[in-house]
């Protein structure tokens, strides 16, 4: 098989409400200029990315971007043509367009993972997403495409929240975690993305106290006490890309094998939609990590730094357990340990999170993999890891654990 490297590759900003570069009606330069778009985002990224790695169009021989919902939030499909729009190198290039939800970032990078493997050399992997054109209402009923509308739209007018909700209801019944520990997790969430230059909350403090007293807002009678603001990713939009390269891709950037990363494995697996979850585990992760962990031989004590689907505060606890890091009810006792933490012994979504850097839905797991990659090059400033770590994972999950693409790297 043929081994595949993660070159580098580069992060938008992710903004959106409480973003102090976000435009809005109280900002100062509201009606002087307004946030990018997903095309602006996408040329941007691509040409930082070539900036940061050295490729070009010309060099690229396949390209992939994960985006969700474009036609929704921008009455624009098509995001394949957008990036060969990105750079006049790409035009004639191969580039798709792929989709899978929240999972949308990971499942391009898993496609590009596996293009290397079939023979292409230099495969650019971009993720987009702009959500912030509509209101929370309409937003929430776009959102709500990633369950299973027919049979789960109904359950409350922010479909997702009520679905996360339903899980911590479920953990706290069980006794396996409290409303506490998801407020420590969005502590640490916010902490580490006050500390990172891309994140949507860097400017945005959260006290322990203050996620304990954060409202809720749901509507469901049954649920609306059990998901608080502070348990939340963001509505974000922004934009990352990575370079993926064979040994020869690598020749062909000049690259040696110290500049970058090499990714072990990227696995696939998808639930059935419609089918009944268990709220207290994320099955679906867990079937892709224990392939990961297979193909990459590796298990989970040896990885160093990960990035989890945080979606929601309990979606982070319930896949530290699904990928092995804690035994199946033991991912609250993690999180208490400190052992998640930027200083612990596996520390977890070092720059925020979905919770504090944001999630702008298509790029979420081009960004992991990007983090992953910056914490092993020690590029992460005032969040780098005390230790630069060896071995990483990603998470990154679709809908309510309905796609997973668990992905394994080494320095």
């Amino acid at each position: 098989m043929r081994d595949v490297f993660l070159v580098g590759g580069a992060h938008t900003p992710y903004i959106g409400k409480f973003n102090p570069d976000f435009i809005w009606k109280k900002h100062p330069d509201f009606g002087k200029r307004t946030n990018p778009d997903g095309e602006q985002l996408v040329k941007q990224v691509v040409a930082d990315t070539f900036a940061a790695t050295g490729a070009t169009g010309e060099l690229v021989d396949k390209a992939f971007i994960g985006n969700f919902a474009g036609e929704l939030f921008e009455n624009q499909g098509h995001f394949g043509a957008l990036v060969a729009a990105a750079d006049e190198g790409l035009v004639g290039k191969p580039i798709t367009r792929v989709e899978a939800a929240c999972a949308s970032g990971g499942l391009a990078l898993s496609n590009g993972f596996d293009a290397i493997r079939a023979g292409a050399d230099i495969v650019l992997v971009v993720g987009a997403e702009v959500q912030n054109t509509r209101n929370a209402m309409d937003g929430a009923d776009f959102l709500a495409r990633a369950s299973h509308y027919k049979s789960q739209r109904e359950i409350d007018a922010f479909t997702f929240p009520a679905l996360f909700a339903r899980r911590i209801k479920a953990a706290v019944a069980a006794g396996v975690v409290t409303t506490d520990d998801l407020a420590l997790a969005s502590v640490k969430a916010y902490g580490n993305a006050n500390k990172n230059p891309f994140a949507h909350m860097r400017a945005y403090k959260m006290e322990l106290e203050a996620a304990k007293l954060s409202p809720t807002f749901l509507g469901n009678e049954d649920l609306k006490d059990w998901l608080r603001v502070s348990d939340c990713s963001q509505v974000s939009d922004g934009a990352s890309a990575l370079i993926l390269a064979s040994e020869a891709g690598l020749a062909k950037l000049g690259k040696a094998r110290v500049d970058v990363v090499q990714v072990l494995s990227s696995v696939i697996a998808v639930g059935a939609l419609n089918a009944t979850t268990n709220p207290l585990e994320m099955t679906t992760v867990k079937m892709a990590a224990e392939k990961a962990y297979a193909a990459a031989g590796l298990k989970p004590a040896d990885v160093q730094v990960a990035e989890v689907h945080d979606c929601f505060t309990i979606a982070e606890v319930l896949s530290t357990e699904a990928v092995g890091f804690a035994a199946l009810g033991q991912g609250a006792a993690l999180l208490q340990s400190g052992a998640t933490q930027i200083d612990g012994k596996i520390p977890v979504n070092t720059g925020g999170g979905l919770v504090g850097f944001g999630h702008p839905v298509g790029a979420t797991g081009v960004k992991q993999a990007l983090e992953v990659f910056r914490q092993m090059k020690g590029q992460c400033g005032d969040y780098q890891m005390p230790t630069t770590p060896g071995i990483g994972l990603t998470a990154n999950m679709g809908g309510d654990d309905r796609t997973a693409v668990v992905s394994l790297y080494k320095a």
